[in-house]
């Protein structure tokens, strides 16, 4: 019997928890995404800045800036102040005294740049009579903060200068070409130098310590020659750098290769310097510590000053000696008779200072003529006998004498400075490399400079553990 055909439709089944799942669960996620939207939106609005121009008025403005000012949150009142300016139609006055607060502000969070660009804003707007001595006060200490001494020279010779309209500084002193060298210019250069000079004991100074004593390194380049000598290296130093870049120097494979190695040791310094300036930290009570240990060595020796006549025999010296006792005139003698050409028309004075226990300034490497100058006791004195020397015979004055004396730790606070940064430096150095060369798998084959058998077994032992 034959089966029949069925063409009814299959019973329709019902819905798998499955599928269900998932919408449900899409369905939580596209809410979930809604609701952070919103958040987002909700947080953002409420971090909108408050200095809105169009959120307040002038006067509210004014009062934030205030009141946030008075919070010492001077970053904040600053911008705030800003955006009053923007505001209201001020006239030239209460816009220079706006700009001074926010220099003010700036100052005191250390935006000392910033601070200085507000001042020049604020008297250039008007140049009013109260704000004018606190605006100089207030540039010269911001200056000073920046450490930039030599522009804050040339800024304080624009202020108290004549002329309003001078430009100090602007002084044309050397030409290279079209090129024109300034005296602010070189000013600029001599205290990039120094700062490099300092740089080495930097890391251990705070700020004011660092401007103290690039100030005394500045002092030196007072002395107009000095400078002038400073210039014709720097100039000299210019000229060959041009001709090495003329001839193309860079691209030459050996100066490529110098140029690597010399950047390599500046970086390989900068990292040293950044990881002892993060572990060293020297106060004035380590310094004290420090100098009350050592005293002995920041002593100033004993000093004297000399004349001398140089003869050529011992009669001729015993001579002069016995004509001095008898109240010649030892200046006099010293024009007629003695050999040194630098020194008889001056009586045979020794500019030089001699210090107790080294050489003898004019005359040479003798210790036991340094011996008897400072075994004098009254003064002025002769030396009893003539001295025997390499030149000659030796007929010694000593005119003055200072004794040995204590320096102090204000005078030879960057000495001590130097020697307890070097101590301690030292242990930090020691364990940084070593840090490192367990990073860097760093291994010592040293038997593969002596080559004994000894070395080499006992490399492998090490190697071994």
């Amino acid at each position: 019997m034959e089966g029949k055909l069925d063409f009814s439709l299959p019973p329709k089944k019902q819905q798998g928890t499955f599928t269900g799942g998932v919408l449900i669960i899409l369905l939580l996620v596209l809410i979930a995404l809604t609701a952070a939207n919103l958040v987002i939106e909700l947080r953002t609005e409420k971090q909108a800045p408050i200095t809105n121009s169009s959120s307040l008025s002038p006067e509210q403005t004014k009062e934030l800036a205030g009141k946030l000012a008075r919070r010492d949150l001077y970053v904040r009142a600053a911008d705030v102040w800003q955006d009053y300016l923007a505001k209201g139609q001020l006239d030239d006055s209460e816009r220079a005294r706006i700009l001074f607060q926010i220099g003010s502000l700036q100052e005191k969070t250390g935006l000392y740049d910033q601070a200085i660009e507000s001042f020049y804003r604020s008297e250039t707007v008007a140049k009013l009579s109260e704000l004018g001595p606190q605006i100089n006060t207030h540039i010269k200490d911001c200056f000073e903060k920046l450490g930039k001494f030599s522009a804050l020279r040339y800024e304080l010779m624009d202020r108290t200068g004549m002329d309003s309209k001078s430009d100090s500084g602007g002084k044309v002193i050397a030409e290279i070409g079209a090129e024109k060298i300034t005296e602010a210019d070189l000013d600029a250069s001599i205290e990039s130098d120094i700062e490099n000079q300092l740089q080495p004991v930097a890391v251990f100074m705070t700020a004011e310590q660092l401007n103290e004593q690039k100030k005394k390194m500045l002092d030196q380049y007072k002395d107009p020659k000095v400078k002038q000598q400073y210039l014709q290296s720097w100039l000299a130093q210019e000229m060959l750098y041009r001709q090495a870049l003329k001839e193309q120097l860079t691209e030459q494979p050996e100066v490529k290769k110098l140029i690597n190695r010399l950047m390599q040791g500046a970086l390989s310094q900068y990292v040293m310097n950044r990881e002892l300036a993060s572990k060293i930290n020297i106060t004035d009570t380590d310094l004290q510590t420090y100098y009350a240990a050592n005293k002995g060595k920041f002593v100033e020796p004993a000093k004297a000053t000399i004349s001398h006549i140089l003869v050529d025999d011992q009669q001729q010296a015993e001579d002069l000696i016995g004509q001095i006792n008898s109240g010649g005139d030892f200046g006099e003698l010293a024009k007629q008779f003695s050999k040194d050409e630098s020194t008889k028309q001056n009586g045979g004075k020794i500019e030089a200072e001699v210090q107790k226990g080294t050489y003898v300034s004019g005359i040479g490497n003798y210790s036991e003529l340094n011996d008897k100058i400072f075994a004098i006791s009254a003064l002025p004195a002769v030396l009893d006998e003539p001295f025997k020397t390499d030149k000659g015979w030796e007929i010694v004055k000593v005119e003055t004498m200072t004794a040995e004396r204590q320096k102090s730790l204000d005078e030879v606070r960057q000495q001590v400075m130097r020697m307890l940064a070097n101590q301690k430096s030292q242990d930090v150095q020691n364990d940084y490399i070593e840090q490192l060369k367990n990073e860097y798998d760093v291994v010592i084959h040293s038997s593969a400079f002596s080559g004994s058998k000894e070395n080499n077994m006992e490399e492998s032992t090490q190697a071994a553990k």
